[in-house]
């Protein structure tokens, strides 16, 4: 994990003063670190019967749709309010700094559909929770929920359990 890790930039005061953020965007530029962080992602969820990983806007849809890929399954994209163009479903959250909303088309799963999450970061855990109550509210199952980067210190994990949560990368 130390040659992802070298791959992430720390960029001070991003999108706003005291936050650091991780920018992923030099991993995912470097095609063997990018196949490794894919290969990793779902290396834990082999052999589940995985039927479809959902990806939540926007840097969920680099690594959800390569693992998915991987394994063989469709790809479900979250997305944000107004963006999906069919019948929808959506869930509100609360963020740290406000709130938000994340849709999935109707008919984008189906009961007895084995989902994957994945995103490339987990922090609060409100957008990964919201995004497992999106996909269960269509009847689907979560098999699990997979990370590029956990900031372990914000507790994120806390809200997804009793999901399976793997991360690559923690700060």
């Amino acid at each position: 994990m130390d040659r992802l890790k070298a791959r992430i930039r720390a960029i001070p005061d991003f999108p706003r003063p005291g936050i650091l953020f991780r920018d992923i965007t030099p991993l995912v530029r470097d095609p063997a670190s990018l196949r490794l962080a894919v290969h990793q992602l779902l290396h834990p969820f082999l052999g589940q019967e995985i039927t479809a990983v959902a990806g939540m806007e926007a840097r969920g849809f680099i690594f959800g749709s390569l693992v998915a890929w991987e394994l063989g399954a469709g790809f479900i994209p979250l997305r944000k309010p107004g963006k999906l163009p069919y019948d929808v479903q959506n869930v509100r959250y609360d963020l740290e700094y406000g709130s938000a909303a994340l849709e999935v088309h109707t008919d984008a799963l189906r009961p007895g559909d084995r989902v994957l999450l994945v995103d490339d970061l987990l922090a609060t855990g409100g957008t990964a929770r919201a995004s497992c109550e999106l996909v269960e509210s269509l009847g689907a199952d979560i098999v699990g929920c997979a990370f590029v980067i956990e900031l372990d210190g914000l507790a994120g994990r806390e809200k997804l359990h009793p999901y399976r949560v793997h991360s690559l990368l923690h700060y």
